[in-house]
């Protein structure tokens, strides 16, 4: 029988869940409305909906490669840490890293649409669905994102068992183990000290006016705080704000960062890979990175072990 528009919503208002799924479960039940519920309470599609509203800051980053010409990380969230860890929850964010790197969508929607690789019958959506019911706990896919090497290669690096990823795309006429062993160091410079650009270059006058603005208020303050005979004059302080926004500069982009494996502790990233380029015969420029860091920016769920005892008692 056909199933109308007014069923669907019906359905979709009694359990929450998603409209194919209330379509695909009124269609199954020949439009009967206790069947449809029944059918998604069988298929954890109730269950999986109504974890919706709980906080899932938690979980791992993961990223599928391909001949070091391609790479995809994704972050997929759950509520808990435990669960994180769980092997079937790794073995799954495995599989949305894979369906990701041969994806061609631009945004969250058109990939949580397309067919799930693992099985063309569900969507990607269905899968997550799927797996929040047998987890038992709201999971959800928070982003993803693709490289495609030009002129060069990608290398990535995991950390703290997916705690950080990092994509690496380099440019460089030359690829081979030493390269590729450098590039990782810098994967691991970027997940560790956390740029937000390549180079000075790609910041914004607009950052860089309004990170002005800040230093300014800071050097004011501090110099209100001193004895009246210790004051600089404007025009010192101004100039003072150009050292401090150097400074600032070289500690979020990155070919400016002091690499942390230099010898002499003083040796830049740009400078490492000069040294490497010329060992190699090569020329090697860092074109873009990605870092994905689990939960950041999110809300964390903060649980009071004491007092949910406490309510459970009474």
């Amino acid at each position: 029988m056909a199933i109308t528009a007014a069923q669907v919503k019906q359905l979709r208002e009694m359990t929450g869940a998603g409209m194919m799924d209330c379509k695909k479960a009124l269609t199954a039940t020949n439009g009967n409305m206790d069947e449809a519920v029944e059918f998604l309470r069988k298929n954890g599609i109730m269950k999986a909906e109504k974890k919706q509203n709980r906080i899932a800051a938690e979980g791992i980053c993961f990223i599928a490669s391909e001949d070091d010409q391609k790479a995809a990380i994704v972050e997929v969230n759950s509520e808990t840490d435990f669960v994180a860890q769980n092997e079937k929850f790794r073995t799954y964010v495995s599989k949305v890293a894979a369906q990701a790197l041969h994806s061609s969508a631009a945004d969250m929607d058109t990939f949580l649409a397309e067919p799930w690789e693992e099985d063309a019958s569900k969507t990607v959506k269905d899968a997550l669905i799927d797996m929040t019911a047998v987890i038992s706990e709201k999971l959800s896919i928070r982003r993803f994102e693709r490289v495609e090497a030009q002129n060069g290669c990608v290398v990535t690096y995991l950390h703290g068992q997916g705690r950080i990823g990092v994509i690496i795309d380099a440019e460089t006429d030359v690829v081979n183990d030493s390269v590729k062993e450098a590039l990782t160091n810098i994967a691991m410079q970027v997940a560790a000290m956390n740029p937000k650009y390549v180079s000075a270059d790609e910041v914004s006058e607009e950052y860089k006016e309004h990170e002005k603005e800040i230093l300014l208020a800071q050097a004011l303050k501090e110099n209100e705080a001193l004895p009246e005979n210790k004051r600089k004059p404007q025009n010192i302080i101004e100039k003072m704000l150009i050292g401090r926004l150097n400074k600032e500069l070289k500690e979020i982009c990155l070919n400016d960062q002091v690499y942390v494996r230099a010898e002499d502790g003083k040796q830049s990233v740009s400078q490492y890979l000069a040294q490497v380029s010329k060992q190699n015969g090569a020329k090697i420029r860092v074109r873009r990175f990605v870092r994905f860091e689990t939960g950041e920016g999110m809300e964390k769920r903060v649980d009071n072990f004491a007092e949910e005892v406490m309510a459970q008692v009474r």
